[in-house]
């Protein structure tokens, strides 16, 4: 599964951007994880803030065919965030400045077993920084964090959000991502017992796009990929999960 309390939502990807909606679609490299993930993804800003939410399927269940061969037979895993960030105060001192709310939540499985992914809810302020054109962005935030189950050690997740946009000058090029550190108490045999040991999580997913559908007519296609480093997430100890993928924006 990618992207588990990822991003908490974004400000403006580029100069008058108000509106994206894409799709990606990854074939992931990492260990015991060869199988395709897709993410919907939307961002909207509006007069009172913007709103963003993902989903995600990951593509491996499993079954056995007449012949005894496993095939693919339907997603396994589903995640999705949405998050809203408020701000009223656009023409003040305080412009950078927004409140947020969020939602985390989705099921995992496969291969005959399943299990809920644990919920969180989220609150706090994002703060918004950007170069003058807006090519370069980057949200910083600090949010109380809720789990449904007492699983947090403490109440706080740290996020950072950025987005470079023409990297070293290449048109269509873009480099994105998010960094997430929180703490949090779990059996990681199941996903969803309590234990006492806390356990700091880190995860972070840099991605590399390039609007490779410029050269032909087909502005709305990108190539390229993401790489999910985490320490204590899902698993216990460090991870490193490269993805190539394709991306279209609606």
């Amino acid at each position: 599964m990618k992207k588990i309390v990822a991003f908490a939502g974004l400000s403006l990807i580029a100069a008058g951007a108000f509106a994206q909606t894409n799709l990606q679609v990854f074939s992931d490299f990492g260990k015991d994880r060869k199988f395709v993930t897709t993410t919907l993804e939307m961002f909207k800003g509006d007069d009172w803030g913007n709103t963003f939410f993902f989903v995600d399927y990951d593509y491996n269940y499993q079954m056995l065919d007449a012949d005894n061969e496993k095939f693919v037979a339907s997603p396994s895993n589903t995640y999705m965030e949405i998050a809203r960030c408020l701000n009223f105060w656009g023409e003040s001192a305080l412009a950078p400045l927004s409140l947020q709310i969020e939602y985390n939540g989705g099921f995992g499985g496969g291969f005959g077993f399943s299990y809920p992914v644990t919920s969180a809810w989220l609150a706090g302020v994002d703060y918004f920084l950007h170069s003058e054109d807006f090519n370069n962005t980057l949200n910083l935030k600090v949010l109380y964090k809720k789990f449904k189950k007492d699983t947090e050690s403490i109440p706080l997740q740290f996020t950072a959000v950025w987005g470079m946009q023409d990297l070293f000058g290449v048109e269509g090029l873009r480099f994105s991502g998010f960094v997430d550190f929180w703490g949090q108490k779990q059996n990681f045999s199941t996903l969803t017992d309590v234990k006492d040991d806390v356990e700091w999580v880190f995860l972070t997913e840099p991605q590399l796009w390039y609007a490779v559908g410029q050269h032909f007519g087909c502005e709305n296609l990108n190539i390229g990929g993401e790489v999910e480093i985490s320490n204590n997430f899902t698993q216990e100890g460090f991870m490193c999960n490269p993805c190539l993928g394709v991306k279209w924006n609606f």
